[in-house]
């Protein structure tokens, strides 16, 4: 039985040349780039060297250094997801502390959509009187319209944003941008240069970088690795609190901590509700409304996880079964679809991107997810590797009231009755584009090694690549002709298998995450070949080598 994945082998060698493969593996063949890589300087985060307009920079600063001296009302303009939110504290924390006359602001993903919109600003105005400045932070770039409405209004606009940028700027007063960060690093760069010396915000910066999925390396490298130290060590009395709720212990936060525990509860409440308790959360200086909104956002994260339960299983099962989903007639099959477009009206907004994820976990093709309203629909993109989702759709700009994102994922809205139209000029157009080569699973493996060469010190050795996360992943090893001589089925739904693999005199136990199906398929004796990471478990105590399983060929 062979998984859908295609193995690419990139070197073979002994113990001595592997940490110089890995590095050369990642593009790292000069000494100066090497020691950047292992010794990440956050000192060298600077506007200049991610590639912010420095004037642009002067502009903004000036500006907000002006309504701090003139007590203006200033509005931080955030997002719902994690980098949002995180910036959104950054920056308010900031100028709060500089004296300014400053409010905190995160759109309702329902009622206000995604980032500055004229709506928004209307909405903000009946909450907060005389607003002369909105700086947003994680969003803005694309945001014409409402940059023009709040001109109209007497109030400057200062854009903050990672994301990519259409065909021409916002009429801004100043705009900080760059695609080298995410918004929380944006922000604290933006707020290092307003005299910010608060080290806890390296932290959230550190949080918004992980969660927003940018890759970890160059300057986003340097936030992560000083941010994650800060992490372990923080005070902050609403970051505490959350990680009880999620059974972490602060010395061992980590990527996958951020990642998998830390950001989908702060996502939750944008998803379901309003993402401003989230922001309550990590800026409350009082332990029990620290503890009580911790609580409150792990019931929201429960909903969340059975909606994305209900909806992705909704989703996948009207594609396999070729059935329609929803009206219009969405999610026609998989057939030989080069990309997925599905959708329906009990689709909740703030969960269709993680459905489009499940539905290309699941199929491994572009995904788009709509949730259907009754004239204006809203829809979430996830793309595969090497196909640029946000150029695609921009090619079609002619169907959407707005669209903007990532190469890898991006988000739209669309007059429900144009969605046919879109369904069918998109697929078209995949047909010419998403090549056969693109959709298939590639697994990159960084050398092939016996097990001979696993030891704890070239555990350790790996451990200098850290921290692993998208643009740096982990390193994965080949092994073939290992043994298996010990197998047990392990979860709810015996999802995982355990395995203990020999290979000549030594062997290893290893844990195959959602693989429980091969169970029924691989016996004591068989002879395999083995894909994994090394790493390490801990278990009554005892700490020893483990292989967390990427792909197996029998």
């Amino acid at each position: 039985m062979t998984m859908q994945k295609r193995w690419e082998i990139l070197g073979e060698l002994g113990i001595k040349e592997i940490i110089q493969l890995l590095l050369e593996n990642r593009g790292l063949t000069s000494k100066k780039d090497i020691d950047a890589f292992l010794h990440p300087d956050l000192s060298k985060v600077t506007p200049k060297n991610v590639d912010i307009d420095l004037s642009q920079l002067k502009k903004a600063l000036k500006r907000i250094q002006l309504a701090i001296t003139k007590k203006e009302q200033i509005v931080i303009f955030g997002d719902y997801d994690v980098d949002g939110i995180t910036a959104s504290a950054i920056l308010w924390e900031t100028l709060y502390a500089l004296g300014a006359n400053v409010s905190p602001y995160i759109p309702h993903r329902k009622e206000e959509g995604y980032g500055l919109s004229k709506i928004g600003i209307k909405n903000l105005e009946s909450k907060v009187k005389d607003v002369k400045l909105i700086i947003t932070v994680d969003n803005g770039i694309v945001a014409h319209e409402a940059v023009d409405f709040a001109n109209e209004q007497g109030i400057d606009v200062i854009i903050t944003d990672h994301h990519t940028v259409s065909e021409s700027l916002p009429k801004a007063y100043a705009i900080v941008h760059t695609t080298k960060l995410c918004g929380a690093g944006v922000a604290y760069l933006l707020a290092k240069e307003l005299g910010d010396t608060d080290d806890s915000h390296l932290e959230l910066a550190a949080l918004g970088t992980v969660a927003d999925l940018v890759p970890l390396t160059g300057a986003n490298r340097a936030i992560v690795a000083e941010g994650l130290k800060k992490l372990r060590q923080t005070k902050r009395i609403g970051l505490l609190a959350l990680f009880q709720q999620a059974k972490i212990a602060q010395d061992a936060m980590g990527v996958y901590e951020i990642g998998y525990l830390i950001g989908p509860r702060l996502n939750a409440s944008g998803r379901l509700e309003s993402a401003m308790d989230s922001l309550r959360l990590l800026c409350t200086t009082k332990k029990e409304r620290a503890e009580e909104l911790a609580a409150k956002l792990e019931l929201t994260n429960r909903e969340r996880q059975q909606l994305l339960k209900d909806a992705a299983e909704h989703a996948v099962a009207g594609i396999r079964d070729q059935a329609a989903i929803g009206e219009p007639r969405l999610g026609r099959g998989l057939g030989t679809r080069k990309i997925l477009i599905v959708g329906h009206d009990s689709y909740e907004e703030g969960i269709i991107g993680l459905v489009a994820g499940k539905l290309v976990e699941t199929f491994y093709r572009p995904a788009i997810v709509l949730s259907l309203g009754e004239k204006v629909s809203k829809a979430s993109v996830r793309s595969i590797s090497g196909f640029n989702i946000i150029e695609f759709l921009r090619m079609h700009k002619e169907y959407f009231v707005n669209v903007g994102g990532h190469p890898m994922a991006a988000g739209f809205t669309i007059e429900t009755e144009k969605i046919a139209d879109l369904q069918q000029a998109l697929e078209e157009k995949a047909e010419e584009m998403v090549t056969d080569i693109m959709l298939m699973r590639t697994l990159k493996i960084d050398c092939e090694i016996p097990f001979e060469i696993l030891t704890k010190k070239l555990y350790e050795e790996i451990q200098q690549l850290a921290p692993f996360g998208m643009g740096n992943f982990e390193p994965v090893f080949a092994t073939k002709g290992a043994t298996i001589i010990g197998m047990r089925i392990l979860g709810k739904d015996s999802k995982h298998l355990k395995l203990v693999l020999k290979q000549d005199s030594k062997n290893f136990e290893a844990i195959a995450f959602g693989m429980g199906e091969l169970a029924s398929t691989i016996k004591i004796g068989d002879t395999i070949d083995v894909a994994y990471v090394l790493d390490e478990n801990t278990w009554n105590g005892e700490t020893k080598l483990q292989l967390k399983v990427k792909d197996i060929i029998t």
